[in-house]
């Protein structure tokens, strides 16, 4: 990086919320994948949300067609990638109209004025260049630079097309963010290096790009002053920035590991789901297959098979997608096989809003199959707790011979923040035992603590047994149609699933363990409420945070815990799925907070709520 020809100050800031917002064409995720990646590598806090476009092919400059991505980076601790942006870059008309309203007033805006031609006006719906506009310079603190010519210049002597030059502006707008936040340009050079090892003329223009970028916010008057993000005091420990879909294929993997199982998914590829096939597929060194089904169907029913065979079998999927797979899983729950099926919740109903985020999928992975068909699910919470909830996913299924529903969602599966890798010796193996005894071999005999019936491998002399939809008599496994072996079956089958919360750790709630209000949440809703429930708390708000992993069954100490706050507060990103089950199994007049907007919860938002609720809670 080129030094500046002229003294800038360095300002230190605790935190800083940079939007990148363009076409989808426009590199913006690779862009903020890259800013935050080396933010990770500085050891700074950080949280991450990309935004895709819902339109595969959108027309390039329309509204729909904005890809967008957000990076929190801080040096302190973080839940959230932020309510509003300090930083807005916006490459296109279309861009700016859909985010400018989120900048904070006084916000860094930063317009690629190259872009903001009559025909770019058009198709973002402006009569008029918005950028004529005097009162955004008031508002906002407005650096338009036209990035096209810029880049063109600084790429000339590649030989590059111009077309295939102007590839290349997203770098140009990172190496200016880089240097404006203090950021070192060689993570980022040694990425391109690699990416493009065998395009060296595509690599010689990225990297003109990137070194130009810095060198015009260095020298030049668009940057008043440079900032700093000092590292953020982690706990001690080896960290990578890790992404939720990653998060949950190394959980998964890890967890077959330790319990000692070769691993199969079959899955077919559904927005934002996929990437959990994509992230498997490349753990084949540790006895994992992954398989690409023709349907979902397919995908859950080769899943089933696996597990037959002795492979613990899972399937992935998003939103409808989980309703195709419904009366296969009910034939697991029939046969008592474990299984690992992982919900990435995307909005909807039917294709809905498939690139946004939503939590409606709960009330159908609690009840959503036929007849009576209990199984537990589980929430992740964050990206990085993605690892964990799968490592406890597989010790359910595999310890209580059960389905077991993972759920994320498109915020918690896109987004990113540092994940601490857990030392091995921090695992504790839970190896499975094939039923091998052939003495009296029984196919639902049960263990008498968790009632799991045994894991019997097909092939094995004298284990020979017949599994199918149709019900099974008690301890045999025979078809029987008999009324009462039917009714004991599904008690057993229901107190098998209840038995899974005899294996939880204690609730912790974080805050006063009595207070003037509980805000209960689950899944990615985590982050929002405890930025929410801090800043209540330090303004001397009477207010505590308790977040579930495990949605079904219930923890047993729930009930307790919900009974000492006066008021109960439940934020979902739907029309209140929790909240119901929260009032049906508990009585309690529960105040729901929904949200259907394919957007997450902002902090200061859900903060407004608390602080509502709590308005002369304290008076007599």
């Amino acid at each position: 990086m080129v030094p500046p020809q002229q003294e800038i100050p360095l300002q230190q800031v605790e935190e800083v919320v940079i939007r990148f917002a363009g076409d989808s064409g426009d590199g913006m995720q690779l862009t903020g994948s890259q800013f935050t990646d080396t933010s990770a590598h500085l050891g700074n806090d950080l949280a991450t949300f990309p935004d895709y476009p819902a339109e595969i092919r959108a027309p390039v400059g329309t509204l729909f067609g904005v890809s967008g991505y957000q990076v929190r980076f801080s040096s302190k601790d973080i839940h959230t990638p932020g309510d509003q942006p300090d930083v807005l870059v916006a490459m296109n008309p279309a861009a700016f109209k859909v985010n400018i309203l989120d900048l904070k007033e006084g916000g860094l805006l930063i317009v690629n004025t190259g872009n903001f031609g009559a025909r770019d006006l058009a198709k973002a719906h402006y009569a008029t260049n918005p950028l004529d506009d005097p009162q955004l310079a008031v508002d906002y603190q407005l650096l338009a630079i036209d990035l096209n010519v810029a880049t063109l210049k600084a790429v000339e002597s590649t030989g590059l097309s111009n077309k295939d030059a102007l590839r290349c502006k997203n770098l140009l707008a990172l190496g200016m963010l880089y240097y404006a936040y203090s950021r070192p340009l060689d993570h980022t050079e040694a990425w391109l290096t690699k990416k493009f090892a065998k395009k060296p003329q595509i690599l010689e223009a990225n990297l003109l790009a990137l070194r130009a970028g810095a060198n015009i916010a260095a020298n030049s008057e668009l940057f008043k002053v440079v900032y700093q993000v000092d590292a953020a005091p982690l706990p001690r420990g080896t960290y990578r920035n890790m992404g939720g879909n990653q998060a949950l294929a190394l959980g998964l993997v890890a967890g077959c590991q330790l319990a000692e199982l070769p691993l199969f998914y079959g899955s077919y590829p559904i927005t934002p789901a996929s990437d959990v096939l994509h992230a498997l597929a490349r753990y084949k060194n540790y006895n994992v297959t992954t398989f690409q089904a023709e349907d979902e169907i397919a995908a859950v029913c080769s899943a089933i098979g696996a597990s037959y065979a002795g492979s613990l079998g899972m399937t992935g999927t998003s939103g409808p997608g989980l309703a195709l797979k419904s009366e296969a899983l009910g034939l697991a729950v029939m046969v008592e096989l474990p299984l690992v099926v992982v919900n990435v919740q995307r909005a909807g109903p039917s294709t809905g809003l498939p690139t946004k985020t939503e939590q409606a999928d709960l009330l159908q992975s609690l009840f959503g199959r036929s007849g009576e068909c209990p199984l537990p699910v589980l929430a992740a919470a964050s990206p990085a707790d993605c690892f964990a909830t799968a490592l406890e996913a597989v010790r359910i299924a595999t310890t209580y011979m059960t389905p077991v529903i993972l759920l994320s969602d498109g915020y918690i599966g896109n987004g990113s923040e540092p994940f601490l890798v857990p030392s091995v010796d921090s695992l504790k193996p839970f190896p499975v035992q094939f039923h091998s005894d052939a003495t009296n071999f029984q196919p639902y005999a049960r263990n008498s603590e968790t009632l799991a019936r045994p894991w019997a491998i097909p092939g094995t002399p004298g284990l020979e047994h017949r599994l199918g939809g149709l019900e099974k008599a008690d301890i045999t496994g025979a078809v029987s149609y008999d009324p009462e072996n039917h009714e004991r079956m599904i008690q057993l089958r229901e107190e098998k699933v209840q038995r899974v919360a005899a294996s939880y750790a204690p609730l912790q709630v974080y805050g006063p363990q009595q207070a003037d209000l509980l805000v209960l949440g689950w899944g990615s809703t985590f982050g929002a409420i405890r930025g929410a429930v801090n800043r209540c708390q330090a303004e001397g708000l009477s207010v505590a945070q308790l977040h579930l992993r495990y949605v079904w069954p219930l923890p047993k100490d729930l009930g307790a815990v919900l009974k000492r706050y006066k008021k109960v507060l439940i934020p979902e990103l739907n029309r209140g799925q929790l909240s119901r089950l929260i009032r049906a199994e508990y009585l309690i007049d529960a105040i729901s907070l929904p949200k259907v907007q394919g957007k997450p919860f902002m902090a200061a938002e859900l903060a407004r709520h608390i602080e509502s609720q709590l308005d002369g809670a304290g008076e007599a």
